[in-house]
């Protein structure tokens, strides 16, 4: 039996992958959550051997929920699912150690080839997702140096927070931070990126997949 924990912030999403994985003899839907911080404490709980994420989720999106569930559950796969088939999301997803990642307008029939593969212990990456992004990661393992790769995950987070246009205050409370920690954090982002002002900020945070863009 392959036991599967569902995150994704909206509840139809969430109600249409669980009806497919439903009519699957061998797959259990052990547990669904909203957001990526829930997903965490839901997966050290229940121990599912596959989490199946969205990438673009407020507050903690999938990529560094991947991140943390790879350092903290390592016997936990995780598999993404996006609607965005770029060079950033996808490399930020394989450099963050997800086992597999999967287009939104993927079939149920490549749903499912995607859980049992990752379930399995393999990578799985949809088919249309073009070998130039394949390409491009084996060409730049070797950035991992670059400023723009080296932010911390707390950095992240606080980028993707200001992104999601948060107040200072709020920002600091939610991550039990001083407003003046939160603002240095503010500071080294902008320094480590080159951006100058939060809209520079926001484009950065979209274009990685911190945050979606607004329809």
């Amino acid at each position: 039996m392959i036991r599967v924990l569902l995150v994704d912030d909206h509840v139809l999403v969430r109600a249409g992958i669980r009806s497919l994985l439903q009519e699957l003899p061998d797959v259990s839907v052990v547990g669904e959550v909203g957001d990526g911080q829930a997903a965490l404490a839901l997966a050290e709980q229940l121990r599912p051997d596959v989490l199946l994420a969205d990438v673009a989720m407020p507050e903690l999106n999938g990529i560094d929920l991947t991140a943390r569930v790879v350092k903290e559950l390592p016997q936990v796969q995780v598999l993404l699912v996006s609607a965005h088939a770029n060079e950033e999301y996808v490399l930020g997803a394989i450099r963050a150690g997800a086992a597999g990642y999967v287009l939104k307008d993927a079939t149920p029939g490549e749903l499912e080839a995607a859980l049992r593969t990752v379930a399995a212990g393999q990578k799985y990456l949809s088919p249309v997702i073009s070998r130039h992004v394949i390409e491009a990661y084996r060409d730049r393992v070797g950035e991992e140096r670059s400023p723009r790769l080296r932010l911390s995950p707390r950095q992240r987070q606080v980028l993707q927070m200001i992104a999601e246009g948060r107040p200072t205050k709020e920002i600091a409370a939610s991550l039990q931070l001083s407003v003046k920690t939160v603002e240095t954090h503010r500071a080294q982002i902008m320094e480590r990126l080159d951006i100058r002002d939060v809209p520079g900020l926001v484009r950065y945070a979209i274009r990685i997949g911190l945050i979606r863009p607004d329809p």
